[in-house]
């Protein structure tokens, strides 16, 4: 899904929804991120983007003291209540760049499909900054795929992105890709341009499939949609939601995870 620079209020309007229907991650993720750091109950992390909370659980339960950083008061005062068993949890509302933290004090920051907003020599150097010795930067994200198993209806939902998405925001949709082995070892490779080390990268994959309804609301937690003017986008909605049903009622997404991880050198 692309991402249009400056929408990061977007999601926290429809805080809920986004809680709901956004996906969280895999278990081979986690294992891999805990197989390159041991994460308990002496550690100190930092999650950057927290949204709803939907990469926060598996880290918690390392027994760790968890700091969560939030732009969305609304996502904020979501996760405060998800989290509330946690004690050693904390969220604060801001947005990271602007949040000061104490250099070489934490063991992990990672981020979950929420590091593409802030800026990359800020993010990368303050990040850098915050880690111990030998502390860890972990950066994944979900990157779904049209429908491959039905064609014909992938096909019918391009032409209406054509007819509403691209006309609206001056871009042409049809330009974005499957997401590949090539993009995620690119991104993996920015952090060594910052002075991390040890740097690694794996993609993982998964399926899931929705109903025409579930689908539309799934749309509506996406910042450049969210974005369209409400009536062009109750439209466009509309319009996908019948076009799914007028070919068997249900649309499959194909994610692709990309997870990179980078060493602060000791």
């Amino acid at each position: 899904m692309p991402v249009v620079k400056g929408l990061e209020w977007t999601f926290d309007t429809v805080a809920s929804k986004y809680e709901k229907f956004r996906p969280g991650y895999t278990d081979e993720l986690y294992k891999m991120i805990f197989d390159y750091i041991t994460i308990d109950n002496f550690s100190n992390v930092v999650e950057v983007g927290i949204g709803g909370g939907q990469a926060t659980l598996p880290v918690l339960q390392t027994g760790c003291t968890l700091t969560a950083i939030e732009y969305g008061e609304n996502f904020s005062k979501l996760c405060e209540e998800k989290f509330k068993e946690y004690k050693k949890f904390s969220v604060i509302t801001d947005k990271f760049e602007n949040v000061s933290f104490a250099d070489s004090e934490y063991d992990l920051v990672y981020s979950a499909s929420a590091f593409h907003w802030v800026p990359e020599d800020i993010g990368y150097s303050k990040v850098y900054d915050m880690l111990k010795s030998g502390g860890v930067f972990a950066r994944f994200a979900n990157h779904p795929y049209r429908d491959k198993g039905n064609m014909v209806l992938s096909e019918e939902i391009d032409k209406l992105y054509a007819r509403y998405y691209c006309k609206y925001h001056g871009r042409d949709i049809k330009a974005d890709k499957e997401y590949s082995e090539d993009q995620a070892r690119e991104r993996a490779q920015i952090a060594e341009k910052y002075g991390f080390i040890d740097i690694k990268h794996a993609l993982f994959y998964r399926t899931r499939t929705f109903s025409a309804k579930e689908y539309i609301e799934l749309l509506g937690t996406y910042s450049d949609h969210i974005a369209i003017e409400e009536t062009i986008r109750t439209e466009f909605f509309s319009k996908i939601e019948e076009t799914i049903n007028q070919y068997g009622g249900f649309f499959t997404l194909y994610d692709t995870i990309d997870l990179q991880l980078a060493r602060k050198p000791y």
